[in-house]
């Protein structure tokens, strides 16, 4: 099959591009560059630099004829959309309808859409949540991701478009970009490795789930070839605080930082935590890789390329 990937150059783009090529499917990625790197594309992987936006976006799908649409391009950081809700609308809600216009305009056979489920359910009044947890977000972020999803519930009424929907707990692992203001496990393990000292937001008791990104693929592998219009959850069901992050990671780099706490941050969710029971159902997938190894395996991929 003829797959997009958009954010393909990105943390986890990159990584299920590589999968699908492996799996033997023709790949394309879209990207504009912002927050992705060009070698993090895989060789055999055909690249457009483009941004999701633009208007020649269709003349993309309509020259390439794609199957699948994998949607991981977006604005993630929550504390940006805090303080730039119009930038991180126009990224991921119009960004969004450009490819959903393109693909039923083209015929593509199914949408994968990436959501959150670390933002889309607000504060939890059930842990873990599962896909039927009430839906309030506190970040913009949250709000777009959630809209997201009800665009898709729309093209798919109006015009048949299938769809899945993979809401994400917390990613980590290699490749994750280390310089924005997500990403705590790249952040830490950065800082920690540059003998720099890392600052743990507020108490460092907020909770999440955080699931390595090797499992994430295999996510995307399974639901490709899921033939409903459904969402899912992608975590692990096991709740850790940052000042737990911190400890691991500060272990497996030598020990030398002390715990430094900072203020709290606006929009930040106490607690976060997915029930995975309906992906492991429906899917066949539940998370494979434990958190001291995934975390192991993180800091040996940002040493290997200091």
């Amino acid at each position: 099959m003829k797959i997009l990937v958009t954010g393909g150059a990105g943390f986890i783009g990159s990584h299920v591009v590589d999968a699908y090529i492996e799996q033997g499917h023709d790949v394309v990625v879209m990207d504009n560059l912002v927050t992705g790197y060009e070698r993090n594309i895989n060789q055999r992987a055909k690249f457009y630099k483009m941004d999701i936006q633009d208007a020649d976006v269709l003349k993309v799908f309509e020259k390439e004829k794609f199957d699948i649409v994998n949607h991981h391009a977006a604005q993630m950081d929550v504390r940006r959309s805090v303080s730039d809700p119009v930038y991180d609308a126009k990224n991921n809600i119009l960004g969004s309808i450009n490819l959903m216009q393109a693909a039923i305009t083209t015929d593509v056979k199914k949408f994968i859409f990436v959501s959150s489920g670390g933002a889309i359910y607000g504060e939890q009044v059930v842990f873990p949540a599962d896909e039927e947890h009430d839906t309030w977000p506190l970040s913009p972020y949250g709000i777009t991701k959630l809209t997201g999803e009800k665009y898709l519930y729309f093209y798919s009424q109006t015009y048949g478009l299938n769809y899945a929907v993979l809401r994400y707990a917390n990613i980590y692992g290699p490749r994750q970009n280390p310089h924005g203001e997500a990403g705590v496990v790249a952040i830490f393990t950065t800082k920690l490795l540059n003998r720099e000292q890392p600052i743990i937001n507020g108490d460092g008791k907020q909770t999440r789930d955080y699931v390595f990104v090797g499992d994430v693929v295999r996510a995307n592998l399974n639901v490709t070839s899921y033939e409903k219009n459904d969402y899912f959850n992608i975590g692990t069901s096991i709740e850790t605080d940052v000042n737990e992050i911190f400890d691991h990671l500060n272990e497996f780099t030598g020990d030398h930082a002390k715990e430094l706490h900072g203020p709290a941050k606006p929009g930040e969710q106490l607690r976060s935590v997915l029930n995975y029971e309906k992906a492991k159902r429906l899917l066949h997938w539940k998370p494979e890789v434990m958190l001291k190894d995934g975390l192991q395996r993180t800091v040996d991929y940002f040493s290997s390329k200091k």
